[in-house]
Protein backbone atom coordinates (compact mmCIF):
# COMPACT_ATOMS: atom_id res chain seq x y z
CA UNK A 1 0.00 0.00 0.00
CA UNK A 2 2.79 2.28 0.97
CA UNK A 3 4.30 1.82 -2.21
CA UNK A 4 1.62 2.57 -3.98
CA UNK A 5 0.82 5.62 -2.50
CA UNK A 6 4.64 6.34 -3.37
CA UNK A 7 3.57 5.76 -7.15
CA UNK A 8 0.80 7.85 -6.67
CA UNK A 9 2.63 10.55 -5.75
CA UNK A 10 5.56 10.55 -7.74
CA UNK A 11 3.17 10.59 -10.84
CA UNK A 12 1.37 13.65 -9.38
CA UNK A 13 4.83 15.60 -9.01
CA UNK A 14 5.17 14.66 -12.60
CA UNK A 15 1.95 15.62 -13.76
CA UNK A 16 3.03 19.36 -11.92
CA UNK A 17 6.08 19.59 -13.21
CA UNK A 18 4.71 19.19 -17.26
CA UNK A 19 1.25 21.27 -16.75
CA UNK A 20 4.11 24.22 -15.32
CA UNK A 21 6.83 23.81 -18.07
CA UNK A 22 4.15 23.25 -20.44
CA UNK A 23 2.26 26.81 -19.26
CA UNK A 24 5.44 28.81 -19.43
CA UNK A 25 6.36 27.26 -22.65
CA UNK A 26 2.69 28.24 -24.46
CA UNK A 27 3.22 31.83 -22.96
CA UNK A 28 6.67 33.09 -23.20
CA UNK A 29 6.76 34.10 -26.80
CA UNK A 30 3.22 36.12 -26.07
CA UNK A 31 5.15 37.93 -23.23
CA UNK A 32 7.81 39.03 -25.44
CA UNK A 33 5.97 40.60 -27.84
CA UNK A 34 4.27 42.09 -25.37
CA UNK A 35 6.89 43.64 -23.72
CA UNK A 36 8.69 44.79 -26.78
CA UNK A 37 5.73 46.39 -27.92
CA UNK A 38 4.66 48.41 -24.92
CA UNK A 39 8.19 48.97 -24.36
CA UNK A 40 8.57 47.14 -20.54
CA UNK A 41 12.37 45.99 -21.44
CA UNK A 42 15.84 46.31 -19.11
CA UNK A 43 17.52 48.93 -20.99
CA UNK A 44 21.60 48.84 -20.77
CA UNK A 45 23.66 51.12 -18.94
CA UNK A 46 27.17 51.57 -17.48
CA UNK A 47 26.20 48.66 -14.95
CA UNK A 48 24.09 46.53 -17.16
CA UNK A 49 26.04 43.44 -19.20
CA UNK A 50 23.64 43.23 -22.01
CA UNK A 51 24.05 45.85 -24.94
CA UNK A 52 20.49 45.84 -26.35
CA UNK A 53 17.51 46.39 -24.36
CA UNK A 54 16.02 43.08 -23.39
CA UNK A 55 12.30 42.51 -21.91
CA UNK A 56 11.53 41.77 -18.16
CA UNK A 57 8.06 39.98 -17.88
CA UNK A 58 9.93 36.54 -17.14
CA UNK A 59 8.74 36.40 -14.01
CA UNK A 60 5.23 36.47 -15.06
CA UNK A 61 5.55 33.81 -17.40
CA UNK A 62 6.51 31.65 -14.44
CA UNK A 63 4.06 32.72 -11.95
CA UNK A 64 1.58 31.30 -14.76
CA UNK A 65 3.43 27.94 -14.54
CA UNK A 66 3.59 27.79 -10.45
CA UNK A 67 -0.20 28.77 -10.43
CA UNK A 68 -1.64 26.35 -13.09
CA UNK A 69 1.10 23.60 -11.86
CA UNK A 70 -1.01 23.89 -7.85
CA UNK A 71 -4.17 24.66 -9.02
CA UNK A 72 -4.94 21.75 -11.69
CA UNK A 73 -3.75 19.36 -8.58
CA UNK A 74 -5.49 21.34 -5.93
CA UNK A 75 -7.98 18.07 -5.55
CA UNK A 76 -4.94 15.90 -4.68
CA UNK A 77 -3.24 18.29 -1.84
CA UNK A 78 -3.88 20.77 0.95
CA UNK A 79 -4.28 23.35 -0.96
CA UNK A 80 -4.97 25.65 2.13
CA UNK A 81 -1.76 25.27 3.20
CA UNK A 82 -0.25 27.48 0.19
CA UNK A 83 -2.97 30.27 0.32
CA UNK A 84 -0.70 32.08 1.95
CA UNK A 85 2.33 31.21 0.29
CA UNK A 86 0.23 32.45 -2.76
CA UNK A 87 -1.03 35.30 -1.48
CA UNK A 88 2.72 36.16 -0.75
CA UNK A 89 3.83 35.41 -4.27
CA UNK A 90 1.19 37.36 -6.03
CA UNK A 91 2.30 40.33 -4.18
CA UNK A 92 6.07 39.85 -4.76
CA UNK A 93 5.28 38.92 -8.24
CA UNK A 94 3.30 42.70 -8.16
CA UNK A 95 6.07 44.13 -6.34
CA UNK A 96 8.92 43.42 -8.66
CA UNK A 97 7.29 43.87 -11.83
CA UNK A 98 6.16 47.28 -10.62
CA UNK A 99 10.11 48.23 -9.32
CA UNK A 100 11.00 46.74 -13.65
CA UNK A 101 8.14 48.95 -14.79
CA UNK A 102 8.53 52.21 -13.04
CA UNK A 103 10.53 51.76 -9.87
CA UNK A 104 10.55 51.88 -6.67
CA UNK A 105 12.33 52.82 -3.73
CA UNK A 106 14.39 50.55 -1.79
CA UNK A 107 12.39 51.52 1.93
CA UNK A 108 9.27 50.58 0.30
CA UNK A 109 10.21 47.27 -0.90
CA UNK A 110 11.96 46.49 2.30
CA UNK A 111 8.22 47.44 4.17
CA UNK A 112 6.53 44.90 2.07
CA UNK A 113 9.11 42.60 3.02
CA UNK A 114 8.84 43.11 6.78
CA UNK A 115 4.92 42.58 6.27
CA UNK A 116 5.51 39.46 4.53
CA UNK A 117 7.35 37.96 7.60
CA UNK A 118 4.34 38.99 9.73
CA UNK A 119 2.60 36.95 7.19
CA UNK A 120 4.72 33.92 6.85
CA UNK A 121 5.02 33.59 10.65
CA UNK A 122 1.13 34.23 12.13
CA UNK A 123 -1.09 33.78 9.56
CA UNK A 124 1.59 30.54 7.63
CA UNK A 125 2.44 29.67 10.95
CA UNK A 126 6.04 29.15 9.99
CA UNK A 127 9.36 30.70 11.13
CA UNK A 128 12.66 30.38 12.34
CA UNK A 129 11.72 28.46 15.63
CA UNK A 130 13.70 24.96 15.85
CA UNK A 131 17.60 24.99 15.23
CA UNK A 132 17.12 20.73 15.30
CA UNK A 133 19.75 20.02 17.23
CA UNK A 134 22.76 22.65 16.77
CA UNK A 135 24.31 23.27 19.25
CA UNK A 136 22.13 21.28 21.27
CA UNK A 137 19.21 23.97 20.99
CA UNK A 138 15.59 22.53 20.11
CA UNK A 139 12.77 25.33 20.09
CA UNK A 140 13.14 28.85 20.71
CA UNK A 141 10.89 31.48 21.85
CA UNK A 142 9.12 33.77 19.94
CA UNK A 143 11.26 36.60 20.74
CA UNK A 144 14.30 34.75 19.12
CA UNK A 145 12.32 33.45 16.59
CA UNK A 146 11.20 36.78 14.90
CA UNK A 147 14.32 38.74 14.09
CA UNK A 148 15.81 35.64 12.80
CA UNK A 149 12.75 35.13 10.62
CA UNK A 150 13.06 38.74 9.74
CA UNK A 151 16.63 38.39 8.91
CA UNK A 152 16.28 35.60 6.98
CA UNK A 153 13.43 36.01 5.13
CA UNK A 154 14.19 39.58 3.59
CA UNK A 155 18.20 38.55 3.34
CA UNK A 156 16.97 35.10 1.09
CA UNK A 157 14.60 37.61 -0.90
CA UNK A 158 17.41 40.01 -1.71
CA UNK A 159 20.21 37.64 -1.82
CA UNK A 160 18.33 35.68 -4.90
CA UNK A 161 17.58 39.30 -6.37
CA UNK A 162 21.17 40.28 -6.24
CA UNK A 163 22.65 37.51 -8.26
CA UNK A 164 20.33 38.18 -11.79
CA UNK A 165 23.36 39.76 -13.71
CA UNK A 166 23.65 37.38 -16.41
CA UNK A 167 22.06 35.26 -18.93
CA UNK A 168 20.67 31.27 -16.77
CA UNK A 169 22.30 32.61 -13.34
CA UNK A 170 19.28 33.00 -11.38
CA UNK A 171 16.70 30.61 -13.16
CA UNK A 172 19.54 28.29 -13.27
CA UNK A 173 20.28 29.02 -9.52
CA UNK A 174 16.22 28.31 -8.61
CA UNK A 175 15.62 25.23 -11.22
CA UNK A 176 19.03 23.54 -9.03
CA UNK A 177 17.23 25.18 -5.44
CA UNK A 178 14.01 23.89 -6.18
CA UNK A 179 15.06 20.29 -7.25
CA UNK A 180 17.12 20.07 -4.21
CA UNK A 181 14.07 20.69 -2.36
CA UNK A 182 11.54 18.45 -3.86
CA UNK A 183 13.76 15.76 -3.25
CA UNK A 184 14.04 16.42 0.25
CA UNK A 185 10.29 17.54 0.64
CA UNK A 186 9.70 13.96 -0.74
CA UNK A 187 11.81 12.27 1.55
CA UNK A 188 10.32 14.54 4.81
CA UNK A 189 6.93 13.44 3.71
CA UNK A 190 5.65 17.15 2.96
CA UNK A 191 3.67 16.77 -0.30
CA UNK A 192 2.46 20.17 -0.76
CA UNK A 193 6.24 21.47 -0.19
CA UNK A 194 7.63 18.80 -2.96
CA UNK A 195 4.57 19.96 -5.11
CA UNK A 196 5.47 23.33 -4.59
CA UNK A 197 8.92 22.92 -5.65
CA UNK A 198 8.40 20.53 -8.20
CA UNK A 199 6.21 22.96 -9.92
CA UNK A 200 8.62 25.97 -9.67
CA UNK A 201 11.05 23.81 -11.32
CA UNK A 202 8.78 22.98 -14.17
CA UNK A 203 8.07 26.62 -14.64
CA UNK A 204 11.35 27.65 -14.54
CA UNK A 205 12.95 25.79 -17.10
CA UNK A 206 11.81 27.01 -20.45
CA UNK A 207 12.26 29.97 -19.01
CA UNK A 208 16.03 29.04 -18.15
CA UNK A 209 16.49 27.87 -22.04
CA UNK A 210 15.32 30.80 -23.57
CA UNK A 211 17.08 32.86 -21.11
CA UNK A 212 20.53 31.30 -21.77
CA UNK A 213 19.90 30.24 -25.40
CA UNK A 214 17.26 32.78 -26.50
CA UNK A 215 18.43 35.48 -28.99
CA UNK A 216 14.76 36.98 -30.03
CA UNK A 217 13.40 34.88 -27.51
CA UNK A 218 15.72 36.45 -24.28
CA UNK A 219 13.37 37.13 -21.79
CA UNK A 220 15.03 38.61 -18.50
CA UNK A 221 13.32 37.28 -15.10
CA UNK A 222 12.98 40.44 -13.88
CA UNK A 223 12.32 42.00 -10.36
CA UNK A 224 8.97 40.50 -10.23
CA UNK A 225 10.72 37.56 -11.34
CA UNK A 226 13.26 37.03 -8.46
CA UNK A 227 11.09 38.27 -5.50
CA UNK A 228 8.74 35.55 -6.52
CA UNK A 229 11.36 32.90 -6.25
CA UNK A 230 12.81 34.91 -3.13
CA UNK A 231 9.57 34.35 -1.48
CA UNK A 232 9.53 30.53 -2.80
CA UNK A 233 12.82 29.85 -0.85
CA UNK A 234 12.15 32.10 2.05
CA UNK A 235 8.73 29.55 2.42
CA UNK A 236 11.07 26.22 2.00
CA UNK A 237 13.41 27.54 4.54
CA UNK A 238 10.80 28.29 7.23
CA UNK A 239 9.06 25.40 6.81
CA UNK A 240 12.17 23.55 7.40
CA UNK A 241 12.91 25.06 10.37
CA UNK A 242 9.57 25.79 12.14
CA UNK A 243 8.98 23.98 15.28
CA UNK A 244 5.97 21.72 14.26
CA UNK A 245 8.66 20.07 11.51
CA UNK A 246 9.26 16.76 12.17
CA UNK A 247 10.33 15.25 8.33
CA UNK A 248 9.69 11.15 8.23
CA UNK A 249 12.86 9.40 7.29
CA UNK A 250 15.37 11.74 8.03
CA UNK A 251 18.25 11.11 10.22
CA UNK A 252 19.19 13.11 13.37
CA UNK A 253 22.29 13.54 11.60
CA UNK A 254 21.21 15.42 8.78
CA UNK A 255 21.77 18.81 9.79
CA UNK A 256 18.45 20.90 8.71
CA UNK A 257 20.29 24.24 9.19
CA UNK A 258 23.63 23.52 7.46
CA UNK A 259 21.68 22.10 4.58
CA UNK A 260 19.35 24.94 4.34
CA UNK A 261 22.52 27.25 4.39
CA UNK A 262 24.16 25.07 1.91
CA UNK A 263 21.49 25.34 -0.83
CA UNK A 264 21.34 28.92 -1.04
CA UNK A 265 25.34 29.16 0.09
CA UNK A 266 26.19 31.29 -2.93
CA UNK A 267 23.66 33.88 -3.06
CA UNK A 268 23.65 34.77 0.51
CA UNK A 269 27.28 34.59 1.03
CA UNK A 270 27.79 36.68 -1.69
CA UNK A 271 25.19 39.20 -0.60
CA UNK A 272 27.10 39.68 2.62
CA UNK A 273 30.27 40.17 1.10
CA UNK A 274 29.12 43.15 -1.57
CA UNK A 275 26.70 44.46 1.43
CA UNK A 276 29.74 44.40 4.14
CA UNK A 277 32.62 45.84 1.09
CA UNK A 278 30.12 48.76 0.35
CA UNK A 279 29.48 49.57 3.59
CA UNK A 280 33.13 48.96 4.76
CA UNK A 281 33.92 51.31 1.76
CA UNK A 282 31.48 54.26 3.19
CA UNK A 283 28.97 53.57 0.82
CA UNK A 284 25.07 52.48 0.60
CA UNK A 285 24.89 48.80 0.88
CA UNK A 286 22.31 49.56 -1.38
CA UNK A 287 23.51 51.15 -4.23
CA UNK A 288 23.83 49.33 -7.48
CA UNK A 289 27.87 48.60 -8.79
CA UNK A 290 29.75 45.67 -10.49
CA UNK A 291 31.29 43.96 -7.54
CA UNK A 292 29.28 40.62 -7.41
CA UNK A 293 30.97 37.39 -8.16
CA UNK A 294 29.18 37.20 -11.94
CA UNK A 295 31.05 40.45 -12.73
CA UNK A 296 33.98 38.84 -11.21
CA UNK A 297 33.81 36.21 -13.97
CA UNK A 298 33.07 38.24 -16.80
CA UNK A 299 35.84 40.51 -15.99
CA UNK A 300 38.12 37.59 -16.45
CA UNK A 301 36.54 36.94 -19.51
CA UNK A 302 34.15 34.25 -19.10
CA UNK A 303 30.83 33.96 -21.19
CA UNK A 304 27.10 34.46 -19.82
CA UNK A 305 26.83 30.30 -20.13
CA UNK A 306 30.57 30.16 -18.33
CA UNK A 307 29.88 32.16 -15.58
CA UNK A 308 26.50 30.80 -14.83
CA UNK A 309 28.03 27.18 -15.06
CA UNK A 310 30.82 27.78 -13.01
CA UNK A 311 28.64 29.69 -10.03
CA UNK A 312 26.09 26.96 -10.38
CA UNK A 313 29.02 24.16 -10.11
CA UNK A 314 30.32 25.78 -6.96
CA UNK A 315 26.98 26.07 -4.75
CA UNK A 316 26.71 22.73 -5.98
CA UNK A 317 30.14 22.05 -4.43
CA UNK A 318 28.73 22.99 -1.19
CA UNK A 319 25.99 21.03 -1.36
CA UNK A 320 27.25 18.04 -1.61
CA UNK A 321 30.66 18.33 0.66
CA UNK A 322 27.18 19.29 3.10
CA UNK A 323 25.50 15.37 2.10
CA UNK A 324 29.00 13.58 2.74
CA UNK A 325 29.96 15.17 6.12
CA UNK A 326 25.98 14.33 6.80
CA UNK A 327 26.24 10.67 5.49
CA UNK A 328 28.85 9.94 7.56
CA UNK A 329 27.27 10.60 10.77
CA UNK A 330 29.65 14.27 11.13
CA UNK A 331 27.92 16.57 14.13
CA UNK A 332 25.76 19.22 12.98
CA UNK A 333 27.30 21.97 14.21
CA UNK A 334 30.74 20.53 12.24
CA UNK A 335 28.53 20.38 9.19
CA UNK A 336 27.32 24.14 9.55
CA UNK A 337 31.53 25.47 10.49
CA UNK A 338 32.07 23.16 7.34
CA UNK A 339 29.37 24.46 4.80
CA UNK A 340 30.19 28.60 6.55
CA UNK A 341 33.57 27.73 5.75
CA UNK A 342 33.23 26.27 2.40
CA UNK A 343 30.52 29.34 1.30
CA UNK A 344 32.83 31.64 2.37
CA UNK A 345 35.92 29.94 0.29
CA UNK A 346 33.82 30.21 -2.75
CA UNK A 347 32.79 33.74 -2.50
CA UNK A 348 35.33 35.81 -0.08
CA UNK A 349 38.12 33.61 -0.82
CA UNK A 350 37.33 33.43 -4.68
CA UNK A 351 36.60 37.14 -5.52
CA UNK A 352 39.54 38.97 -3.47
CA UNK A 353 41.83 35.85 -4.41
CA UNK A 354 41.47 36.70 -8.15
CA UNK A 355 41.24 40.26 -7.67
CA UNK A 356 45.00 39.42 -6.10
CA UNK A 357 46.21 38.08 -9.03
CA UNK A 358 48.74 39.90 -10.94
CA UNK A 359 47.16 40.32 -14.60
CA UNK A 360 50.52 38.85 -16.21
CA UNK A 361 50.93 36.01 -13.55
CA UNK A 362 50.90 32.56 -14.53
CA UNK A 363 47.42 32.13 -12.78
CA UNK A 364 45.58 34.72 -14.15
CA UNK A 365 46.38 33.60 -17.46
CA UNK A 366 45.33 30.68 -16.73
CA UNK A 367 41.48 31.41 -15.49
CA UNK A 368 41.85 33.58 -18.77
CA UNK A 369 42.49 30.74 -20.96
CA UNK A 370 39.48 28.80 -19.39
CA UNK A 371 37.24 31.86 -19.92
CA UNK A 372 37.87 31.69 -23.44
CA UNK A 373 37.37 28.22 -23.84
CA UNK A 374 33.84 28.96 -22.00
CA UNK A 375 32.78 30.76 -24.94
CA UNK A 376 30.35 27.97 -26.62
CA UNK A 377 27.56 30.63 -27.82
CA UNK A 378 30.12 31.29 -30.63
CA UNK A 379 30.14 27.55 -32.00
CA UNK A 380 28.21 25.74 -34.03
CA UNK A 381 25.89 23.75 -31.87
CA UNK A 382 24.93 26.32 -29.40
CA UNK A 383 24.04 28.65 -32.40
CA UNK A 384 21.87 25.25 -33.69
CA UNK A 385 19.82 25.41 -30.14
CA UNK A 386 19.90 29.04 -29.94
CA UNK A 387 18.28 29.09 -33.79
CA UNK A 388 15.45 26.12 -32.89
CA UNK A 389 14.99 28.33 -29.33
CA UNK A 390 13.78 31.19 -31.01
CA UNK A 391 11.95 29.10 -33.71
CA UNK A 392 9.50 27.61 -30.39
Amino acid sequence: MFQALEEHILLLACAAFAIAFLCVCWIHPYLVKLALMKGIVDAPNIRKLQRVPVPVLGGVAVFLGVVMGLGCLSPFLNAYRLLWGGCLMTLMLYIGTLDDVMGLSPRFRFLVEILSVLVIMFVGKQSIGHFHGLWGIGEIPLWGSLPLTLFAVVGIINAINLIDGVNGLSSGYCVMASAVFAVFFHYAGDITMMLLATVCAGAVIPFFVHNVFGNKSRMFIGDGGTLLMGMVMSIFVTRILSSDFHPAHISDSFGLIPFTLAVLSIPVFDTLRVMSSRIISGRSPFRPDKTHLHHLFIEIGFSHPGTTFCILTLNLLVIVLWGVLAACGVSVDVQLYAVIAAGMACTFGLYFGVKALSPKGHAYRFLRRVAIASHVERKGLFLWVQGWVDRV
